[in-house]
């Protein structure tokens, strides 16, 4: 048993609502509150049922038990506290580890219980989550853990902090491997726990209301005697402020996480059938400046739009783990025609609400960030890359400078540059200046036939060239922006047609020829060697 049984008569109260319920009903529930939807702290054999497949759990372990370095006591000694808690939650330490399957794939488990001495990390605890890592990294099998942990155990002392170190060096060398970590947190995870293999999950994902951080906001106060913002380390905060992927329902998280780790691994490249190319419609060569008009048609198709109808299981990650979550720029994994691939676009929104929030597509380094997140996750697991190009330009203010907006660009050229995968970027709407090159170092460029590319914008370039925007028409057809323009010149690979009138006018129809443009694009680079790809 992974613990002792629970009393049918046991009882847990809801420390929101305060509400009482017992345990046997809360199981079910996966400890959430029935009356007010609170999150409860979850008993490790629940979180282990939770996302296991059914079948044996086989525990990693289990025999290793916390002692006493130090001789340590307070209100009671170590060992009677270690006592009690062994008494109390059926579980011999603060961590269970093993291996399971989670949706058919094999995995090593690492699960938290709270209810042991607040989930602290102590010799034990860092001794199992090593042992875990390096049982995973010698089966070449994804890792999944699930924390809930005040942080280091202080009755361990310098024994309980050196534990920081060993997980992270243990999480390391598998993340060498190219092996997957799947990091969930849960209410609450603070201190060494946070702080160290925690925090170095390929993706994380957090609980709904989860408190989560390095310090805790009461220990804040007590130190520095500022309170810090009652929502500061809510799970939601931290997603908008780019530091998390995900919030999860956990009745949502076994297929979240089934789906990562099926998709993040090494893998042949899918078959795609060659079921050719539709034919190309002859349509009459508009001049540049209408070109121009249809790139920035206000109901031309987005980068959500295309993602939404050209492939299936999106799942949208976010944030850039150091500062912020760029709506301009959407990106996650996904299936196209059963092809995991990553897709990363530069999204102008459709509502004017979306629009806002997106800045019309003119993204800050925050999004580059992103980007450049996504495409190292696609670089450790060889996923192809599929970026979709409609910015005006990357963000122009004095915050974008001081953000660093110039060196994130340059860091997402030189890193698609040496990408050791497949990348095919599309043009979908304005490619405009360095904003748009960043996602434009392909192997192969794409451009709907009514987009446009250039080095500067023709308003931009008439105020230069005459000190007058309003000769933006004049200057558009010198400045070649077109798609027929920059094949001829050698700058695209493909010319994708869109229907008649534009995209705007039969976007599904655009999709459906975007979509069988990038799966040939695609399949030119099934038997390509990477040494090949990168010269």
């Amino acid at each position: 048993m992974l613990r002792g049984k629970v009393s049918s008569v046991a009882t847990s109260k809801c420390p929101s609502c305060g509400a009482v319920h017992p345990n046997a009903v809360l199981d079910e529930l996966l400890y959430i509150c029935p009356g007010c939807n609170h999150y409860l702290s979850m008993p490790s054999r629940v979180g282990i049922a939770m996302l296991a497949d059914e079948g044996p759990f086989r525990e990693l372990d289990r025999e290793l038990v916390s002692v006493d370095p130090l001789n340590f006591a307070d209100l009671k000694s170590y060992r009677v506290r270690l006592q009690d808690a062994r008494r109390e939650t059926g579980v011999r330490e603060a961590v269970t580890t093993g291996f399971c399957r989670i949706g058919e794939q094999r995995a090593v488990l690492v699960v938290f219980d709270f209810a042991f001495l607040g989930g602290t990390m102590g010799s034990v605890v860092g001794e199992k989550i090593a042992h875990a890592f390096e049982e995973a990294t010698q089966r070449r099998i994804p890792l999944v853990s699930v924390a809930a942990s005040g942080g280091a155990r202080v009755q361990e002392g310098m024994f309980s902090l050196m534990q920081m170190a060993k997980v992270a060096a243990a999480a390391s060398v598998h993340d060498c491997q190219d092996l997957a970590f799947i990091s969930v947190l849960t209410d609450p995870t603070f201190g060494g726990v946070t702080a160290s293999f925690a925090s170095l999950g390929d993706i994380l994902i957090a609980e709904p209301g989860a408190q989560i951080g390095f310090v805790g906001p009461r220990v804040i106060e007590q130190t520095t005697g500022i309170a810090p913002p009652k929502d500061s380390h809510l799970a939601e905060t931290l997603l908008r402020a780019g530091l998390i992927d995900l919030v999860i329902s956990r009745r949502d998280l076994r297929a979240v996480i089934a789906y990562l780790i099926s998709h993040l691994k090494w893998r042949k490249a899918a078959e795609m059938k060659d079921e050719g190319l539709p034919p190309v419609p002859k349509h009459k060569r508009l001049p540049a400046w209408q070109e121009v008009g249809l790139a920035r048609h206000s109901g031309r198709p987005t980068a959500r739009y295309y993602i939404e109808h050209m492939t299936s299981r999106f799942l949208e990650l976010h944030g850039d783990r150091w500062g912020g979550d760029d709506p301009a720029i959407v990106g996650g994994l996904a299936e196209l025609n059963e092809e995991t691939v990553i897709v990363i676009g530069q999204d102008r929104g459709g509502t004017p609400e979306e629009k806002t929030a997106s800045h019309d597509g003119k993204a800050y380094s925050e999004g580059y960030r992103k980007s450049l997140r996504m495409m190292r996750l696609a670089s450790k697991f060889r996923i192809p890359v599929i970026t979709l190009v409609d910015c005006p330009n990357a963000q122009a203010s004095y915050e974008s400078e001081y953000r660093g907006i110039a060196h994130a660009l340059a860091r997402n050229m030189a890193t698609m540059a040496n990408l050791p995968t497949p990348i095919v970027s599309a043009i979908i709407g304005e490619g405009g200046s360095g904003g748009a090159l960043a996602l434009g170092v392909a192997d192969r460029v794409l451009m709907l036939e009514n987009a446009i590319y250039s080095v500067i914008s023709p308003e931009g370039a008439a105020a230069i060239l005459y000190r007058d925007a309003g000769k933006a028409e004049a200057v558009s057809g010198g400045l070649k922006l077109t798609a027929q323009d920059l094949y001829s010149l050698g700058i695209i690979d493909t010319v994708v047609p869109e229907p008649e009138g534009g995209a705007h006018l039969a976007p599904a129809a655009a999709a459906e020829t975007l979509k069988s443009h990038l799966l040939a694009a695609l399949r030119a680079f099934a038997d390509v060697p990477t040494r090949q790809l990168l010269h």
